[in-house]
């Protein structure tokens, strides 16, 4: 805990793997500044841990292939092409999600409509209430 905002003080993950790499008497001359210099020279991101960090090789033949998957939290902002992309394939699937939900509830309305008996247009039928009848009653 922080004394002076009563907050728990979050671990630096990679101030903890270079201080533990590190010699005894080279790691305790490093000021902040140069500790976070070298975060930055080296890329470090302060959501470096992922809750998913799957990693390995596969050796085929003669090759070596790496593979990494990881899962988490997308905490980077979006570009404007990026949130573009994301409501277009938002209104797509709620429109097909609107659209599904419609045509399914006619159908039921419809099986529902003709298990009734009731006959909106005297001689036509869509076919769907004798097919379903045959197949499923």
């Amino acid at each position: 805990m922080d004394k002076t905002t009563k907050e728990p003080v979050q671990k630096d993950w990679f101030e903890d793997g270079l201080m533990q790499r590190l010699p005894v008497d080279i790691k305790d001359s490093f000021t902040k500044e140069q500790i976070n210099a070298l975060k930055v020279a080296f890329g470090a991101r302060k959501w470096g841990k992922h809750p998913v960090d799957l990693r390995g090789t596969i050796n085929i033949w003669t090759w070596r292939y790496y593979f990494v998957f990881l899962l988490g939290r997308n905490r980077r902002s979006l570009s404007r092409r990026e949130r573009q992309i994301n409501l277009m394939v938002k209104t797509a699937l709620t429109f097909t999600f609107i659209l599904f939900s419609t045509l399914l509830g006619l159908l039921i309305l419809y099986l529902v409509k003709s298990a009734a008996g009731i006959d909106l247009f005297p001689g036509f039928s869509l076919g769907i209430w004798g097919w379903f009848k045959g197949t499923f009653l």
